[in-house]
C-alpha cells in the first residue's frame, strides 16, 4: 500500500471471525480470511452505528460534505494501489479497475458536493387558498442507521458511491461487502482521513448469515445489489420487520439495432457493451436484435471486432477483458453456452477459455430463441446473443420478453424513432446512441423495473431515497380560532357549503363569493359557545 494511504490508517473494530478463505483471483495465493457474526456482535456493530450517528447529527451539510472531500482526495492520491487490491481480488483488467471503479466514484462524489446542498435543502411548497396564511415546507431528514450490501462485480465503485450519499445524507452506514471480494481494510483506511465519518462508517465482513444477523437488529432501511433470489430472501426477512428495502436485481439488457446507424461504431459500442468488466455488470448487453437488412454484415464485423480483444490480467493497462470473478458464475456461463449449442444455437466465436484460466474469451452466440437459458436468464459473463428483427415493432415486443428490466440501448439516425422506441421499453434506463450511460450521469437516477429491482440510486431521487421527508406547516401565534375547529354549528355548516361552491366552482364571480364566505367563516368561529 502506498505512503498516502498507509498514513490514514486508522485502528477499528473488526466484525468477523476467520473460516471464509478470500484468494488473489490470479494466483490463488491466500490473501487473508473473514467470516459470519453472531447475534452479539451484530447488536455492538448496531450500538457503534448508533454513537456514530450521534455525532454526526451535530455536523451540517456542509461540514459532511468536506469531510467527504477529504475521503475522495484520498482515493485520487491512492488510485493505482486501489487498482492493484482492485485486480487483486476480482481478477479485472486495469483499465476496468481505474475506469468503471474509481474514475465513476470520482465523478459521483463531484456531484455530491455540487448538488447535495440544493437537493437537500429544505424545500418551500405552495400553501392552498383555504389555508391561506400559513407557510408549507418539506425537511429531508437522515433515516437513522442504514445498511447496505454490496456486490462482487463492482465492490468498490457500489460501495462507496452509496456510503458517500448516505453520510451526505447524515446517516450513520452499516456496510456489508460481498464475501468474494470484500477489499478488506481498504474503506477502513480511507475513511480514517475523517474521524468524523470513520465513526459513522461499520463495515462488517461476513456472508449471508451475517446479512441476516445485520437485518435483525432492524436498520431505518436496506439497500440492496444483487441476485433476484437472494433479493426474495432479504425481503422475505425485512418484511415482517417493516423495514424499507431498496433492490437493483440485475438485468438481460437489450440492444436494438435498426439499419440506418454507423455499423463501425455500432460494432463497436455493442462490444464494449457487452464486454466491459467481463461482461460482468447488470446493465451489460447480453441480447443483440439487429434489423435483418444488416444482420449479415453486423455479425461479420462484430466477429472480426470480438477477435481482436485482449484477454488478459495483472495487465499494465493494456488488457481489454478480466477473468470471471466467481467460481459459480463461471459454471453458469458455461452452462448457458453449453444449453445453447445443445438446443441448436451457434457459436459465432468464443465459448473457449484462455488456457486453463477463468478467462473466457468473447462469446457471440446467433440462433437462439427462448428456450434456452442463454437468452432468458442473466448470463454475468462476456457473452452476446444477436437476434434479426424486421419491424419496429417486433423489435420492442423481442426486447420486452422475459422477466428482467434493468435497462436497454436503441441505435437508430432517426431520433425521433429511437425515442418512441425508448418509451415503450419496460426498463428503467434506455441509452439512445450509446450503451451503458445512463449509470454514467451522476443526475440520473438509477434502478429497474419489473423483476429487476424497485427504487433508485444516483440522481436527485437516489440521494433523496437516503432521508425521510417531514412535512411541516407553518402558523401565526394569535388569538385566532380556525373555523373548522370546534363548536361546529348550522350556521357553520351553511357557510362551508357556500365557502366550497365558491372554491370549486367556475366563472369570476366565484372570488367574490370565496371571500365573502371566508370571512363570515372566520367571524362565526370567533364567537363563543
Amino acid at each position: 500500500m502506498n505512503t498516502a494511504l498507509e498514513s490514514a490508517r486508522q485502528s477499528g473494530t473488526s466484525h468477523e471471525a476467520a473460516n471464509i478463505q478470500v484468494r488473489h483471483r490470479l494466483t490463488q495465493a491466500s490473501l487473508y480470511q473473514i467470516g459470519d457474526i453472531n447475534a452479539g456482535q451484530a447488536a455492538a456493530v448496531f450500538a457503534s452505528a448508533r454513537s456514530g450517528l450521534g455525532a454526526l447529527s451535530h455536523y451540517p451539510l456542509s461540514a459532511r460534505l468536506q469531510e467527504l472531500r477529504k475521503v475522495r482526495d484520498l482515493i485520487f492520491a491512492e488510485r493505482e494501489a486501489i487498482v492493484d487490491q482492485l485486480v487483486a481480488e476480482t481478477g479485472k483488467c486495469r483499465t476496468d479497475a481505474l475506469v468503471s471503479e474509481i474514475m465513476g466514484v470520482m465523478d459521483y462524489c463531484d456531484w455530491l458536493l455540487r448538488k447535495a446542498p440544493s437537493i437537500l435543502s429544505d424545500q418551500k411548497v405552495a400553501t392552498p387558498l383555504a389555508l391561506l396564511g400559513k407557510k408549507s415546507r418539506i425537511y429531508h431528514e437522515a433515516l437513522g442507521i442504514v445498511l447496505i450490501i454490496s456486490p462482487w462485480n463492482y465492490p468498490f465503485h457500489i460501495g462507496v458511491t452509496s456510503i458517500f450519499a448516505a453520510l451526505a445524507a447524515g446517516n450513520s452506514v452499516i456496510y456489508k461487502p460481498s464475501e468474494l471480494t470484500p477489499l478488506h481494510g481498504l474503506l477502513e483506511r480511507l475513511f480514517a482521513v475523517s474521524p468524523l465519518l470513520r465513526s459513522a462508517l461499520q463495515v462488517v465482513y461476513g456472508a449471508g448469515e451475517t446479512a441476516q444477523q445485520l437485518i435483525a437488529q432492524r436498520p431505518a432501511k436496506i439497500f440492496f445489489t444483487g441476485s433476484a433470489r437472494t433479493g426474495k430472501r432479504l425481503l422475505a426477512q425485512a418484511a415482517p420487520l417493516l423495514i424499507p428495502v431498496e433492490l437493483e436485481l440485475g438485468g438481460k439488457d437489450a440492444m436494438l439495432v435498426f439499419d440506418d446507424v454507423n455499423l463501425a461504431r455500432t460494432v463497436a459500442g455493442c462490444l464494449w457493451g457487452a464486454m466491459t468488466n467481463a461482461g460482468q455488470s447488470c446493465t451489460s448487453v447480453e441480447r443483440v436484435f439487429v434489423q435483418r437488412t444488416i444482420y449479415d454484415a453486423f455479425v461479420r464485423m462484430l466477429k472480426s471486432e470480438a477477435e481482436k480483444l485482449v484477454v488478459n490480467a495483472g495487465d499494465a493497462g493494456d488488457a481489454d477483458i478480466g477473468a470471471i470473478t466467481a467460481d459459480f458464475q463461471w459454471e453458469i456461463i458455461q452452462q448457458h453456452i453449453q444449453d445453447a449449442v445443445a438446443k441448436g444455437a451457434r457459436l459465432v466465436c468464443g465459448g473457449e477459455s484462455l488456457g486453463d484460466t477463468l478467462f473466457l474469451m468473447p462469446t457471440i452466440v446467433e440462433s437462439v430463441n427462448d428456450t434456452m437459458q442463454i437468452q432468458t436468464a442473466e448470463t454475468f459473463g462476456p457473452v452476446l446473443t444477436l437476434t434479426p428483427f424486421d419491424t419496429e415493432e417486433e423489435a420492442v415486443q423481442l426486447a420486452n420478453q422475459g422477466e428482467f428490466g434493468l435497462s436497454a440501448s436503441v441505435w437508430s439516425k432517426d431520433l425521433a424513432r429511437a425515442d418512441r422506441v425508448a418509451r415503450l421499453l419496460e426498463v428503467g434506463a434506455v441509452s439512445i446512441n450509446n450503451v451503458m450511460l445512463t449509470e454514467g450521469n451522476p443526475n440520473l437516477p438509477f434502478g429497474g423495473a419489473r423483476q429487476s429491482g424497485f427504487g433508485r440510486v444516483k440522481g436527485a431521487e437516489g440521494l433523496l431515497g437516503m432521508t425521510r421527508s417531514k412535512a411541516v406547516i407553518i402558523d401565526k401565534q394569535s388569538k385566532k380560532i380556525e373555523a373548522n375547529w370546534y363548536p361546529y354549528t348550522h350556521a357553520k355548516y351553511r357557510l362551508f357549503g357556500r365557502f366550497m361552491a365558491a372554491l370549486f366552482g367556475k366563472g369570476i364571480k366565484r372570488w367574490f363569493g370565496f371571500a365573502v364566505s371566508g370571512v363570515a367563516l372566520e367571524n362565526e368561529a370567533q364567537k363563543p359557545r
